[in-house]
């Protein structure tokens, strides 16, 4: 089997092509990255090692995604992943387009001229924002947690945000980007018969991830209370109470391997993926891990407020659970401390993530 891994060389797309090589160990697999991102270039010496080939170009160039050897499966990984891309920072909005999706129909041709199947790794924030924000929930004084006795609408469960959860816009430009990258990609897979597989994940984390506040939180908060910077909860009155659930991407990767070797139909072409309520936390609660396992360190609270936030956001990995035998194995703690080990051991993580 040839695997191409677009992204290859970020934190997601390079624990996934190292998984794959421990547990397929036949396969070929090849990735493609344009090292836009700091730090990127870290793990392309990791993967070589590993006999993984790594292409340095940009997917958004269909003359780059077309040089490429053919491959039976594609996982597509490469995305800018912050719900804020498009609105802050240096991405504007024709860039994120182009990230995000005009990268998705380019490799989606590579499939179509290769017959090769296509994953995609979608995210959460696919989900409405109005919705999500409207999510009954309550106070237990250190997290949200949904409401008690409220009656829970459209594919909100007491288990988190199933798949029938309300897609209706707004939902960030960062989001609509992936639903039309879903859409496409299925209508590609029905018009020419590839199989195709949708993943919407929740928070990934785990050592070695870039951290930054508006993607990689897990190790952002971790190495900057470790090197004592200030931290601050932005929204929901500065409480540090919004939860998100993790998942660790050795355990999206169980579920790729699934799929890949799957040859029926009938199963479904989308799935949520994440940590569920075992693996949920909340800011407040993160801090009190560090604050337990690393030192006391106070928090400010910030009157700030971030577009698109929502107070609780956990999936519901119940269709993955029946149809694909799949849960998240490694646990909340098990995060937690292995990103406190890599940032005592990379001690410029934080300007290697590009916040200095």
């Amino acid at each position: 089997m040839r695997i191409l891994i677009t992204g290859i060389c970020g934190f997601v797309g390079s624990r996934i092509a190292q998984t794959i090589r421990e547990h397929l160990s036949g396969s070929t697999i090849f990735g493609i990255d344009n090292f836009s991102r700091t730090g990127a270039y870290l793990n392309k010496s990791l993967l070589e090692s590993l006999g993984i080939q790594v292409f340095s170009g940009d997917i958004r160039l269909s003359s780059d995604v077309d040089a490429l050897p053919p491959a039976d499966w594609v996982i597509d990984a490469a995305a800018n992943p912050s719900v804020l891309a498009g609105l802050q920072g240096s991405t504007g909005p024709r860039q994120l387009l182009e990230h995000n999706l005009q990268s998705t129909i380019n490799i989606l041709e590579y499939c179509r001229k290769s017959s090769a199947g296509f994953l995609l790794i979608s995210t959460s924030r696919v989900y409405s924002v109005s919705a999500l924000a409207n999510i009954p929930v309550e106070s237990t004084g250190d997290a949200f947690v949904l409401k008690q006795g409220k009656k829970l609408a459209g594919g909100l469960t007491e288990s988190g945000i199933n798949e029938a959860f309300s897609t209706q816009a707004p939902v960030s430009l960062y989001g609509s980007t992936k639903i039309a990258s879903e859409t496409i990609a299925l209508e590609y897979g029905e018009a020419f018969d590839l199989p195709v597989w949708v993943n919407r994940c929740g928070v990934l984390a785990g050592a070695g991830q870039f951290g930054r506040p508006d993607q990689g939180i897990i190790s952002f908060w971790i190495n900057s209370w470790l090197r004592k910077r200030p931290l601050k909860y932005i929204g929901f009155s500065g409480s540090g109470l919004q939860v998100r659930d993790c998942f660790h991407p050795r355990d999206l990767a169980q579920i790729i391997l699934k799929q890949m070797q799957y040859s029926g139909t009938d199963r479904p072409r989308m799935v949520n993926l994440g940590g569920g309520l075992d693996n949920s936390f909340s800011l407040k609660q993160l801090s009190d891990w560090c604050a337990s396992t690393i030192c006391e360190q106070g928090v400010a609270p910030s009157n700030d407020e971030r577009p698109y936030d929502a107070p609780w956001i956990v999936m519901d990995s119940a269709v993955a659970s029946e149809h694909w035998d799949w849960k998240a194995e490694t646990s909340l703690d098990a995060i937690f401390a292995e990103t406190l080990d890599h940032a005592k051991a990379n001690t410029d993580w934080l300007k290697i993530s590009g916040v200095d």
